[in-house]
């Protein structure tokens, strides 16, 4: 029988020892629903704390416990700010913000995986940070509507972030919400609920390589089974974990998977980045599209030969860096910094 499975994207050659390096350190142990806890365990050590992650640097960090979504537990905080003057700002004018979802399939990982991008953003841009430490699935649960625990959370952070502003020194009108991966899935579902919601406004989703859709159907999913960074199995394996029995079905709340919207109209502007040689490509692709279709606003960038997690591990490659500077345009942009 002929094989139909299209082939893969190659990788940019550049890229190869960063993939190695990433698989050999994040992907170790095989992510299956046997492994879940097993791979979180492996996950607490490849962090440093946050205490080695500011050292030397114009930073402070501060972490708190904040109301949580109605009838839910409280969630924890790491707030990060830029001490001394803020890099090319007003003194005067309020900071621009981020909230920041840490990734790792909403079955991995702690608020400290996203505290790297608040510290980089407070260094660079002056920005105030807030990680937010979000329920795990399967754990989790959300009342009433399978797999939006987390997200839940992430917008309960949200709106405490908005409602303290003056307290944190942040102008409302210049905060975003960012993630990479599990936490870009989850900072397109905060901006639908703060849509939704008539919640805090937005001045832009930062969407990283993010995890859209449950169904996991594109060609993207079909290339990169059984090898690369994040592959198929390890996409099911949290998908599983997130939606259990209603995965796949009607059931399923845009609000746990992005890609379910019906409507992503009136949204903040958008940035998409993704890799062309991952899983995630082609829902990334199909989101900034359907944004485009209600005349929104999202950029969208597809990195040639780039693996899941590309710049962080291959920072010094020229696609990185190109990368890299685009996502600096955009957010100097949105925020309106020089």
């Amino acid at each position: 029988m002929t094989d139909t499975t299209p082939r893969p994207v190659p990788y940019d050659r550049e890229l190869e020892p960063g993939l190695a390096a990433f698989l050999d350190l994040v992907e170790r142990i095989p992510l299956r629903e046997h492994t879940i806890l097993e791979n979180r365990a492996h996950f607490a050590t490849i962090i440093p704390p946050i205490r080695d992650q500011v050292a030397g640097l114009p930073v402070s960090w501060e972490d708190r416990v904040i109301p949580g979504p109605a009838g839910a537990p409280d969630v924890a905080v790491t707030i990060i700010r830029p001490t001394g003057a803020r890099p090319g700002g007003d003194a005067d004018a309020g900071a621009p913000g981020v909230l920041s979802i840490h990734g790792g399939g909403q079955v991995l990982g702690t608020r400290f995986f996203g505290t790297g991008e608040l510290i980089e953003f407070a260094v660079r841009y002056g920005m105030v940070g807030v990680a937010v430490e979000y329920r795990l699935f399967p754990e989790a649960v959300a009342d009433g509507v399978p797999g939006t625990a987390s997200g839940e959370d992430c917008y309960a952070a949200l709106v405490w972030f908005a409602e303290h502003v003056a307290e944190l020194g942040v102008d409302p009108a210049r905060i975003l919400v960012s993630g990479a991966s599990a936490g870009g899935g989850l900072s397109a579902s905060v901006a639908l609920m703060a849509r939704d919601r008539g919640g805090p406004r937005l001045a832009g989703q930062l969407l990283n390589t993010p995890m859209l859709d449950d169904r996991n159907e594109t060609v993207s999913s079909r290339q990169y089974d059984g090898f690369g960074a994040w592959d198929r199995n390890n996409n099911d394996t949290a998908w599983d974990a997130i939606l259990g029995s209603v995965r796949g079905s009607d059931a399923v709340s845009p609000y746990a998977a992005p890609a379910r919207a019906a409507d992503l109209s009136g949204l903040p502007p958008a940035y998409i980045e993704v890799g062309s040689a991952e899983v995630f490509r082609d829902e990334s692709v199909d989101y900034a599209t359907r944004i485009w279709a209600t005349g929104g606003e999202a950029e969208l960038h597809v990195w040639s030969g780039a693996y899941h997690g590309f710049s962080g591990f291959s920072p010094d490659a020229i696609v990185s860096r190109a990368a890299l500077d685009a996502r600096d345009s955009w957010v100097r942009r949105v925020l309106r910094l020089p």
